[in-house]
């Protein structure tokens, strides 16, 4: 009867691998029969036109400008922010309620955000729809993300880590920027990594922030797209599938090599570790 039970419930687990796999499978196969035809170097570095033909240039600097700024504003504070809440504040009910309204803010839906960045930062901040209102939108998005990976992180820390930096003399801030950051590092990398996802897979927030135009952004105060929503965009209006594909195919290989990247990093953290 044992044994019975292992078989089903292995095979349960089995089952379960498999259709994961498969259902991603068939998700990126379709993306890619469907646009893999359509890149080339004229396509990924070439200018938008509207009238068909033109490439995606634009909108992948816009995509790298909401990145790059979000993490810039999103990663210091969120660490920040996770170090306070688990180093320095006293465990108690308010530190319980601080947790359970990081952890609700993840299941907001994003257009809940983008709402709220259309009516703050776009109209009462005067910012305009802007790649600094999209970017500044998203870094309330991902700010729960890195605040709580982060946390998790230092938690994995031993404590005799922070024991032994004590009984030598240091200070609480000098353990925790020479040993404590450190070791958690790989984990709050991870963290990054996760965000670099969300904010490239947004399109409600940025739809509702940034604007939709597409042109070359001269500065982060202009009106721009990024993929995501280029990506919608040519779907809803032209109903070009293939095209969505292709920046689909851009996005998984944008996606692919930050992941990798970060894999290697943290690898190379850990080895750095022993």
């Amino acid at each position: 009867m044992r044994k019975a039970k292992d078989y089903f419930f292995q095979s349960l687990l089995w089952l379960s691998a498999i259709i994961t796999v498969a259902t991603l499978c068939i998700i990126v196969g379709f993306i890619f029969y469907k646009g893999i035809h359509l890149i080339n170097l004229d396509f990924i570095f070439g200018d938008y036109s509207p009238s068909g033909g033109g490439g995606i240039l634009p909108m992948i600097v816009t995509t790298i400008y909401t990145i790059v700024i979000s993490l810039l504003i999103a990663t210091p504070i969120g660490i920040l922010a996770a170090v306070y809440l688990q180093e320095y504040a006293k465990q108690g009910r308010l530190i319980r309620v601080i947790r359970f309204a990081t952890e609700s803010l993840t299941g907001i839906p994003s257009i809940i955000y983008g709402l709220f960045g259309a009516v703050f930062f776009v109209t009462v901040l005067k910012m305009g729809m802007s790649i600094i209102a999209a970017s500044l939108t998203l870094t309330i998005i991902v700010l729960p993300v890195i605040i709580r990976t982060t946390e998790e992180a230092l938690k994995t820390v031993p404590l005799t880590y922070r024991e032994g930096s004590l009984a030598l003399g240091t200070t609480k801030l000098q353990t925790l920027y020479k040993v404590i950051l450190p070791s958690a590092m790989p984990g709050i990398l991870s963290g990054i990594i996760l965000s670099i996802g969300r904010i490239v897979g947004e399109s409600a927030a940025i739809f509702l922030t940034a604007g939709t135009v597409a042109a070359m952004p001269e500065n982060i105060f202009s009106s721009a797209r990024t993929l995501t929503v280029h990506s919608f965009l040519v779907t809803q209006e032209a109903g070009d599938i293939e095209l969505a594909a292709a920046v689909g195919i851009v996005l998984i290989v944008i996606i692919l090599i930050l992941n990798l990247s970060a894999t290697f990093i943290s690898k190379k953290l850990n080895k750095a570790d022993y």
